[in-house]
């Protein structure tokens, strides 16, 4: 079974709701048994890379909140993140472009490393003091950290257009499956849940999707010749 996860960096319900998947994932019985693939999704994909402003402030421009709001929001955050035993500094952080980290975390899907990019860079964005926004050599540790070349990293970040049409089809993916916020979860391609929802919602998801599995239906006779097995290749009698 397959489970797509379509998210941003910098997107704290993000950050919270993954946490949420996988304590279910942990506690799911066929957790074996299913692929977690993590899908690209900027909040902000106009955004110039050097374009970095304090998260309060690109609250308040962007969604005319007053100072006092966004900072409760961030406050309530906060201890969202903390039930879920995540750190989360609402204060100081900042806010920036992201398609850089979206184009390395393609490059980690190819070596295996994918999932422990993504947790790297969840943590540097919402509980590091540095910022993880223009600045390559910051992203390039992260990408070390979690297992990847260094001379691999450096070379995407070198050139814009590594990975760049994988981050846009993402994008262009989740905008045909309906997904015009994040997280976004699907499953087998048959279920979604959108948003940071509790843990029991996301073990009663990867239940039923697991469940409705449709058993795979032979077409023809198991004994039709032009097939190969452990036992050798069937051989046409005439």
């Amino acid at each position: 079974m397959r489970v797509e996860i379509w998210s941003d960096i910098a997107c704290p319900w993000c950050y919270v709701g993954k946490a949420r998947f996988d304590k279910a994932l942990r506690e799911f019985p066929h957790r074996d048994e299913v692929e977690v693939v993590h899908r690209s999704f900027e909040l902000d994909p106009g955004r110039a890379k050097g374009d970095v402003q304090p998260v309060i402030t690109m609250l308040t421009r962007k969604y005319g909140m007053s100072p006092a709001q966004a900072e409760a929001g961030e406050d309530n955050l906060g201890a969202q993140a903390a039930a879920e035993g995540l750190d989360y500094r609402t204060r100081g952080r900042d806010h920036g472009s992201t398609f850089d980290m979206h184009r390395l975390l393609h490059l980690a899907r190819e070596h295996g490393r994918q999932e422990r990019l993504l947790d790297l860079l969840y943590r540097a964005n919402f509980a590091d003091e540095r910022s993880v926004f223009d600045d390559d050599e910051r992203l390039v540790e992260l990408a070390v950290a979690a297992g990847l070349e260094e001379e691999a990293a450096r070379a995407v970040l070198a050139d814009p257009r590594a990975y760049a049409d994988e981050v846009r089809a993402d994008e262009r993916e989740a905008a045909q499956l309906g997904a015009n916020g994040v997280p976004f979860f699907v499953l087998d391609r048959k279920y979604g849940v959108s948003g940071a929802q509790p843990a029991e919602v996301f073990t009663r998801a990867l239940a039923q999707a697991y469940g409705d599995r449709a058993p795979l239906e032979i077409v023809d006779g198991a004994d039709a010749d032009g097939a190969c097995g452990p036992d050798g290749c069937a051989v046409p009698q005439r």
